[in-house]
């Protein structure tokens, strides 16, 4: 043994990623590959919680998104890339972990009350989408991590998860460990037009836009909307663009733009530049990296195929201590 330990993500795909999807999970999924047995799988099932009344884009979602994974920079020979619905054993423990999870510790999720009342334009009334944390719980105890790569905001899941593995080990005997939340430097990234960058808004930079959309994108993107004059003094904590400097442009420049937007002494078009010259040297070698993949005939295929493998061959393990345990 490598002394590593091991950790589980995954990420639905209902769309092309953005640079949001870079600094907010990527980033840190790439590091991750280099210090832990890193498992990362394109959420198929969980895509279907909510967005099972058309599914004719999911098969092309999951192609892209392994291309745009690739493009970032993970590594099938440093991480296991896979799809969950490959990986039946995540199905089966799904269901198994549901016959001891108390319907009340679903209904008072955070997540499932919030997008209950937010999202109105989907069906949200399925068992399915009640359920999705027990999947997610699947997704994860398969793999036995110690610790979980998060955001804030799926901290209650990752709390339902632990909740899960203790009644388990209690009721059954010690097989779970209770994954502790590596949380995720949150990463800034407003969209376009000042909301939340998101495909289903159409104001992202996404990472397979050619260089000429993003030009045309950045060219009418929100800065700090009290600056109406090329004079007038701006606020950089208070612009929608100044966060990508802040990802994306070295300190000493970055300081330079913040006190020339405060005294006026640069406009807001001369910022957009330096933005657009950091962002394509940003974007040049991951668009290199997913060009060479959309090269080879079949690569996204040879990807799942081999990840599928390496996953189930871990989870059938799991799977079989879980049965035995409640007498199956």
């Amino acid at each position: 043994m490598d002394g590593k330990s091991r950790t589980a993500s995954g990420m639905r795909p209902t769309g092309p990623l953005h640079l949001g999807h870079y600094f907010g999970v990527l980033k840190n999924w790439i590091a991750l590959q280099e210090s832990t047995h890193a498992y990362f799988f394109v959420a198929d099932w969980h895509a279907l919680t909510s967005d099972f009344a058309d599914t004719s884009g999911l098969r092309r979602n999951i192609a892209e998104m392994v291309k745009d994974w690739a493009g970032a920079g993970l590594d099938p020979e440093k991480c296991v890339i896979f799809r969950q619905s490959a990986v039946k054993e995540h199905g089966e423990l799904s269901l198994l972990l549901s016959m001891i999870t108390p319907v009340s510790w679903l209904t008072r999720n955070p997540a499932y009350k919030e997008q209950q009342q937010q999202i109105s334009n989907k069906d949200l009334g399925n068992a399915g989408f009640l359920c999705y944390p027990v999947l997610m719980a699947a997704d994860i105890l398969t793999y036995m991590p110690r610790e979980v790569p998060v955001g804030e905001d799926q901290l209650p899941h990752l709390e339902l998860t632990r909740e899960i593995a203790r009644r388990f080990n209690a009721l059954y005997g010690e097989i779970f460990p209770e994954p502790r939340a590596l949380l995720t430097p949150a990463a800034k990234c407003p969209g376009l037009d000042g909301r939340k960058m998101s495909k289903s808004y159409g104001n992202g930079i996404f990472l397979s836009d050619s260089f000429a959309d993003i030009e045309d994108k950045v060219r009418g993107m929100f800065t700090d909307q009290a600056r109406m004059r090329r004079s007038d003094p701006g606020n950089p904590d208070v612009c929608n663009l100044f966060p990508y400097h802040v990802l994306l442009t070295e300190d000493p420049v970055r300081e330079d733009i913040r006190l020339g937007c405060a005294t006026a002494a640069l406009g807001c078009v001369d910022c957009k530049k330096i933005f657009l010259a950091r962002l394509r040297d940003f974007l040049a070698p991951l668009q290199e990296r997913r060009a060479a993949l959309e090269r080879r005939q079949g690569a996204v295929e040879d990807i799942l195929a081999a990840g599928n493998a390496r996953a189930r061959a871990f989870a059938r393990g799991t799977l079989e201590r879980a049965r035995e345990k409640m007498g199956l």
